[in-house]
């Protein structure tokens, strides 16, 4: 339904996120997940990040705040892996919604390094 995925690349103005259900994702979680996209994408937006490797974690804040700010979100899930530097993954999300003044809940998902959700 979308392209790019990358948060880096996303215009926040995209029309995909009127109405819609988000799901951020760290980068490694549809690689070690298998039913990923059955699972966890289905009907859903697709936001894709490492907050280990990518160097502009506050440019992500900002980025992800000016969507929620632009648009009528209905829900947000987070993918995660269970490592410990995945958990950022769900620290920007959480910034992303104090910073644009909202209150959604967010719904996690963390993958064990087993490949299943835990």
């Amino acid at each position: 339904r979308q392209w790019p995925v990358q948060l880096k690349l996303l215009n926040p103005a995209a029309e995909y996120f009127d109405d819609a259900d988000l799901l951020v994702s760290a980068d490694c979680v549809a690689h070690a997940y298998g039913s990923f996209h059955r699972d966890l994408l289905d009907g859903k937006i697709l936001i894709i990040l490492c907050p280990k490797l990518d160097s502009d974690v506050d440019g992500y804040v900002e980025k992800l705040a000016e969507i929620f700010r632009r648009h009528t979100i209905r829900s947000v899930t987070v993918a995660r892996m269970e490592v410990p530097c995945c958990g950022g993954t769900v620290e920007i999300v959480r910034k992303a919604l104090e910073m644009a003044g909202k209150s959604l809940e967010i719904n996690v998902k963390t993958v064990g390094i087993d490949g299943e959700i835990q």
